[in-house]
């Protein structure tokens, strides 16, 4: 569990990210799942953008997400989830 420090740094890297990934009509699935997980291994600090044809609720989309990939949720904004979850291989960011 990130504390508020935490997750405001966090905000801060993340706030210059682009989203690399896009949740739409489909929803998130299992094929998302492990391209947002392999995506958190190489770098630690994503963005998700949620489409507008996307017919779930934003707020489960994120949830769902931080949960199917063990990741934390930094921030929900808009439509932009931001997700962070610690690197075993490729640690980059150093939390305060």
């Amino acid at each position: 569990m990130l504390t508020g420090k935490q997750k405001r740094y966090l905000r801060s890297l993340a706030h210059h990210l682009k989203p690399i990934f896009q949740v739409g009509k489909a929803g998130v699935n299992e094929n998302l799942m492990t391209q947002v997980s392999e995506a958190l291994e190489k770098r630690e600090l994503i963005k998700v953008s949620i489409l507008q044809n996307c017919f779930e609720d934003k707020d489960e989309v994120a949830s769902e997400l931080a949960a199917g990939t063990n990741s934390e949720l930094v921030q929900l904004i808009g439509h932009t989830i931001v997700l962070y979850k610690e690197s075993e291989e490729n640690k980059q960011i150093t939390l305060p």
